[in-house]
């Protein structure tokens, strides 16, 4: 094809023609008035693609921006990316800058290797990253050889990432080159520094928070709203993974591959065990006789809830599980949400006069008959003789979505409430600058229970993640700080048992089907990890919920 040739495309609906050679970027600049946030990246006949790519005759193009997931990601990688440049070059490659876990809206990080950061020096990384900024720097990606990567790498003293390269499988890797420095991201970038505009630097405890936009508010940056408590959970989190010497995949398949697996898997599921005693003392000590477990899905609050009643009894209490499903209203009863479905998740579902009702009595030591509810014929049924009555060392165990939310047991005094917040927060990383996001670990356990005990098969579960996620985000986040326990269920070695379950389930998926592109990214990041098998697996574990086997038959 000659310079001079033009190629056609279609865009918004909308035939364009260009001359051969032009990148997708042009077509971004071009159009961008007509999208309502920043663009990142394209879909290219519906495969996600980055913005540097030229065009490809006769293609189908629609262009992604931050309120898309895949967007946003971008936007936060290449952030992540502009920042390690802004400290590399303030301080030198013997100082690292580690991205430990999300937080609001942003990624909270800490310089290793320097002395404790403090507001100038803070404001000297921002100053550095807004002149890379106005730069407009390209951000180049490089295709090489492993052999050839580990060799930038260590030049950067980047060893997690050597690490993480040492058991990949692949024959070569991208590589980012931003100006003279150079970093591995796993996921597309945007083209140059200069899309990457809204962003603050907050300090925060012992490091500082970068904070970005977010899918919901693309164009601005929110105020920094932390939560300390969720705070103290994964830090405690990062100190376990400190102790037990892995806080990123590649330590962890070094581990494995070093016959470590039995020792570790062991230690985190006594470090678990530990804060579970712990969080029924404090119960204990409280004398309060209801117990309210909250938690988005997939964060093994069934498990949690036996294992809690197991060291409730241990201190001498006797627990009682009390399904708030009982509780549902009649069918034709429930809400319905704006497209006119049953809003299942929302507290209007709920028969809240009557749970509280008996909820009251049973604290009265009165007999009161449970309800029970059939889903079959969406009644609330009685009559199956089923009774409680409590004493002084009986406690309710309650879990459910809207336990954290007071308007569930208005009428019980807060006296009365003991209430636990759980979620898998994941603190694993596969390297210093890359995150595993912790909806990503509870999608996978999400997807493999579903297609062993649900029958519903991974794009099924991957297609209702959002509305999931949206539910959580209405019901149970807001919620979260009422809490006076914090339990986090992810462990450590996990990645590398589901990997064994989850990576078939996301192979069924093809690439007509919507959910391919989540698909591919999700065996993408289980690639970066070694299996190993589940046959050890204590059958109490909460990875026992997922992957079946447990004593608790949930």
């Amino acid at each position: 094809m000659h310079t001079n040739d033009y190629i056609m495309i279609q865009v918004m609906d909308q035939k364009l023609k260009y001359p051969a050679g032009t990148t997708l970027e042009q077509v971004a600049k071009d159009v961008c008035s007509n999208y309502d946030a920043p663009i990142t990246l394209a879909r290219v006949d519906g495969h996600l693609s980055e913005l540097s790519v030229e065009l490809i005759p006769d293609s189908t193009i629609d262009f992604v921006t931050i309120e898309d997931k895949a967007g946003m990601e971008a936007y936060r990688r290449s952030a992540t990316l502009i920042l390690s440049k802004a400290v590399a070059d303030l301080y030198g490659p013997k100082v690292d800058l580690i991205v430990d876990f999300s937080m609001h809206k942003g990624y909270y990080c800490e310089i290793v290797g320097y002395m404790p950061l403090d507001v100038e020096q803070l404001k000297r990384i921002k100053e550095r990253m807004d002149t890379i900024v106005s730069q407009d720097i390209k951000i180049i990606k490089q295709t090489v050889s492993l052999t050839e990567a580990a060799k930038v790498f260590e030049s950067y003293g980047m060893e997690e990432k050597v690490r993480l390269l040492k058991y990949c499988k692949r024959s070569d890797v991208n590589i980012y080159k931003l100006d003279n420095y150079a970093d591995y991201y796993y996921g597309y970038m945007v083209p140059s520094s200069g899309y990457i505009r809204l962003y603050e630097l907050i300090p925060y405890k012992n490091g500082f928070v970068i904070q970005m936009p977010s899918s919901k508010s693309p164009n601005c940056v929110l105020p920094f709203k932390p939560s300390e408590k969720i705070f103290n959970v994964l830090k405690e989190s990062t100190n376990w993974g400190e102790q037990m010497g892995v806080l990123n995949a590649g330590e962890l398949n070094e581990i494995i591959c070093d016959d470590g697996f039995l020792d570790l898997m062991l230690v985190s599921e006594a470090l678990q065990e530990k804060s579970i005693a712990n969080i029924a003392e404090e119960i204990y000590k409280s004398k309060k006789r209801i117990v309210l477990i909250a938690g988005p899905s997939s964060s093994g609050k069934t498990t949690f809830s036996h294992r809690l009643s197991v060291q409730l009894r241990v201190k001498g209490l006797k627990p009682h599980p009390i399904p708030v499903d009982n509780y549902f209203v009649d069918r034709e009863l429930t809400p319905k949400d704006e497209n006119g479905n049953y809003d299942f998740e929302c507290l209007g579902a709920l028969n809240i006069t009557q749970f509280n009702k008996d909820l009251l009595d049973l604290l009265e030591g009165k007999r009161v008959e449970m309800p029970y509810f059939n889903f079959v014929t969406g009644k609330s049924e009685y009559g199956k003789n089923n009774y409680l009555q409590i004493g002084s060392d009986d406690v309710l165990v309650i879990e459910g979505i809207h336990c954290l939310n007071d308007e569930l047991t208005i009428s019980i005094p807060k006296e009365d409430k003991f209430r636990i917040y759980i979620s898998a927060l994941t603190f694993l990383n596969l390297d210093e600058h890359n995150r595993i996001a912790t909806t990503d670990g509870r999608l996978i356990r999400r997807m493999v229970r579903d297609a062993a005990k649900r029958g519903t098969p991974a794009a099924g579960t991957i297609g209702m993640w959002y509305s999931v996620r949206r539910g959580e985000e209405k019901n149970i986040f807001p919620y979260q700080d009422n809490a006076d326990a914090y339990f986090n269920t992810s462990l450590v070695y996990e990645f590398s048992v589901l990997k064994q379950y989850a990576e078939p389930l996301l192979f069924h998926i093809t690439p007509d089907q919507p959910e391919y592109e989540e698909a591919r990214r999700l065996l993408n990041l289980l690639d970066y990890f070694v299996g190993t098998s589940s046959e050890n697996i204590p059958k109490n574990s909460i990875l026992r919920e997922f992957v079946g086997g447990s004593y608790f038959d949930v």
